[in-house]
């Protein structure tokens, strides 16, 4: 159980420190211009209510 304990923390410190890197290269490098572009093809920065449709099975 121990070597499992192990395993883990060593894929969650892995996992922080790309997210750490990730977030660099999104906010202070020369390809965030770049990576806006995917955002807006996304719709993530998009503030626009979609219209939905709701419907019942009876």
């Amino acid at each position: 159980m121990k070597r499992v304990e192990q395993i883990l923390l060593k894929l969650v410190v892995i996992q922080f420190i790309f997210l750490l890197i990730a977030q660099f290269i999104v906010l202070y490098t020369p390809f965030s211009p770049y990576l806006g572009k995917i955002y807006d093809y996304e719709g993530v920065s998009k503030n626009g209510v979609t219209k939905t449709i709701e419907t019942f099975d009876q």
